[in-house]
Formats: structure tokens, C-alpha cells, sequence
């Protein structure tokens, strides 16, 4: 059956250009956003398979090593990506010992800036928090070779001292999609994303698919906001979501995806679906459920297996089946008979009886060609 979906493609301006983050100047525990890092390590022990850790390998003192995080534009309280991997590093700072600090990313112009200062601080690891930054990452490895760096969503750096952490994104939006699905009351719902390309387009193929696999009529409004740090961009696409009769909106839009959540909220009836981490306590009474991203726990274990000396280059993958993906725990404003219904398709998707598209060409294939953001 052609199912029904409404492509449309959202330019948005640009965020002004913002003055760098200083040269040097780094930002410390006392920096840290509003929700605490004991808060998003909640169930959070769970490593990757492939994550690099070796149970067995004598530890080393956490305090002899110093940990570097750069962020992405929208910045360490974006209450989404940047926020959870902050998130996971103070944890290590608290369990672990280590000594740590981050940098924010006002425009790309601040990755190649903020990565030099940590290598002339001389950290152990630098962290770098999205794909945007797999140039300045590649550059930086390759020039300092005894340095370790870790990069989140990003598979295309071949260096022994890279470790690229990824995550099967698609799986959790998968779950969120089938809550959606059986939710609308509208059989109309919405999907806001930051910026259309081969890694963020996971979030929509699982969140289409899940969607569709359980409400084969729900209509899936489309919106490119081509931003992750523009919450005005992301609620004026919300509100024409709502305009246009969606009743659900799930946002994988960065600090973009706040106004998203604020649309929503003023809005009679209309729901938000938040992602990467448990965004319910930002409104609680709009916020149905998110699609968790562990990185939390991916730059965790990342330090863990630094201290112990495992600590590898490649990639390792976080999967549902290893809790590095999931749907959140609050579930609050789901029905007993929702709940019961994504539990047992998590089920089906660990076991592989349920298997999620990661390209267009499996949603298309399983789907019909419905999804256009590209």
C-alpha cells in the first residue's frame, strides 16, 4: 500500500557567527548544565560490545589523566547531544577520577582552534562531539599521533589513535516512532531534523518505519531545518506541523529541536518526542517519550578503557541490545497498553526478528519511496 507522507524541505537561515570560545580558556565542573551527570547515568552501565573495554585490565589511576571535550555548535547545555556527552565525562570525573573540561563550538570556525588548545594542554584524550568535526579530528590525529581522540558519530577516520563511537540511532527511533504511531489521534505527525545527510537520515528511517509499522495510515510530515542551534527555525517548522494537523512532532535537531518543544507546549493537544537524552523534565507535560543515544555512556566507557590501557582505535558500535540506544525511561504520559506494545517490539528488534532500515534503500524497499529528506 503507498503510504502517505509529506516531504518538505525547510531552509533555514543560519545561525549568526558568534565570537569563538577563548583560546586556552576551558570551562570546568563547576561549568556544568543544569541536569547532573548521576541524573543521565541512571541505568547507564550497559557498555557497547565493541567499546574497547577490557573488564579484566588492571586499572590505572584515573587522576594521573586528563580528558578534553569539545562540543558541537549549540553548545555543552543544548539539553540534547553536546549536554549528555558532558553528561558521561563528569561521571568519569566523579567515578573515575580523571581530570576534565570541555569547550563550546559557537561555528565550525572554533573546532581546529579548541582542538589545538587541549593538545597544548596536553590532554590523554580529546573527545570531539559530532561528525561536523571529523576534518579538524583527522587533521589534529594525524599531526599528533601519541594523542588519543575519541569522535562521536563519525566512521570515516582510519587512525590507531581515533576511536570513532556510533550508534545505532535508528533502533531507538524506531520506538518512538511506533509510540507515535499508536498515539496520534490526527493520524498525523511530524519529524523536525537538524540537517538531512547519511548519519542524522538513521533518526528518520527508524522513526518512519516505526511509525508506519504500527498506524499503516499516519501521515509523516517531513522538515528539514538544516540546523542544529536555531530554536526559532525549530519552532517556526514545528508550527507549521501543527498547522498542517500533526498532533505528534519528534525533533533530532540539536538545541533546534528546543523550539520544537516549545511550539509544542503552546500548542492545544500536540505532543513532542525529544531525543539523544531523557528531555521529559523539559516539559513534562508535552513530552511523551525520546529517543536515547547513549553517549553518556559511549564517553564513559571511552575513559574507562583509557585509564585500563584498552583504549583502541576504530569503530565501536552501541546498539539497543547492549544499551547504547533506547527508548527513555519516563513514560508517564504513555498508556499501559503503549507501554506494553514498544516493549515487546524492542523484543523483536534485539532478538532480529524486526530488522530497522539504516539506508534508503531498505525504507524503500520494506516502505515504498516516502522518505525524501536527503
Amino acid at each position: 500500500m503507498k503510504k502517505k507522507i509529506l516531504a518538505v524541505l525547510l531552509t533555514a537561515a543560519m545561525v549568526a557567527t558568534m565570537t569563538a570560545c577563548g583560546g586556552g580558556s576551558s570551562e570546568k565542573e563547576t561549568e556544568a548544565p543544569a541536569q547532573s551527570g548521576e541524573q543521565a547515568g541512571d541505568d547507564a552501565e550497559a557498555p557497547a560490545e565493541d567499546a574497547g573495554v577490557d573488564a579484566e585490565a588492571p586499572a590505572g589511576n584515573g587522576a594521573d589523566f586528563k580528558i578534553g571535550l569539545i562540543t558541537d555548535v549549540g553548545g555543552v547545555n543544548d539539553g540534547s547531544f553536546n549536554q549528555s556527552a558532558w553528561e558521561g565525562l563528569q561521571r568519569a570525573m566523579d567515578e573515575l577520577g580523571v581530570e576534565a573540561s570541555y569547550l563550546e563550538s559557537a561555528t565550525d570556525a572554533d573546532y581546529v582552534p579548541n582542538i589545538e588548545t587541549f593538545v597544548d594542554e596536553e590532554c590523554d584524550l580529546i573527545i570531539c562531539v559530532g561528525y561536523m568535526l571529523a576534518d579538524a579530528t583527522r587533521t589534529a590525529a594525524e599531526a599528533n599521533p601519541d594523542v588519543k581522540f575519541a569522535i562521536i558519530d563519525d566512521a570515516t577516520i582510519e587512525l590507531d589513535n581515533v576511536s570513532c563511537l556510533m550508534f545505532k540511532q535508528e533502533q531507538a527511533s524506531y520506538l518512538v516512532g511506533y509510540v507515535a504511531g499508536l498515539m496520534t489521534e490526527a493520524d498525523n505527525i511530524g519529524f523536525v531534523i537538524g540537517m538531512a545527510n547519511e548519519n542524522m537520515n538513521l533518526f528518520g528511517y527508524g522513526y518512519c518505519a516505526g511509525a508506519l509499522d504500527a498506524n499503516p495510515d499516519v501521515k509523516i510530515q517531513q522538515i528539514n531545518a538544516n540546523s542544529f542551534a536555531d530554536p526559532a527555525t525549530g519552532k517556526s517548522s514545528a508550527n507549521k506541523c501543527i498547522t498542517d494537523g500533526a498532533d505528534i512532532i519528534f525533533h533530532a535537531a540539536g538545541a533546534t529541536g528546543q523550539g520544537v518543544i516549545e511550539a509544542c507546549s503552546e500548542a492545544d493537544g500536540v505532543y513532542a518526542i525529544g531525543v539523544d537524552s531523557d528531555q521529559a523534565h523539559l516539559a513534562p507535560e508535552t513530552i511523551i517519550t525520546s529517543a536515547m543515544k547513549r553517549v553518556d555512556n559511549a564517553v564513559y566507557d571511552s575513559v574507562q578503557a583509557l585509564i585500563n590501557g584498552t583504549l583502541e582505535g576504530g569503530i565501536h558500535t552501541y546498539d539497543l541490545a547492549a544499551g547504547g540506544v533506547d527508548i527513555a525511561p519516563t513514560q508517564d504520559l504513555l498508556t499501559d497498553d503503549v507501554i506494553k506494545a514498544v516493549e515487546e517490539v524492542k523484543t523483536k528488534i534485539i532478538s532480529g526478528e524486526v530488522v530497522v532500515p539504516s539506508t534508503q534503500a531498505e525504507f524503500e524497499a520494506a516502505y515504498g519511496d516516502v522518505y525524501e529528506l536527503d
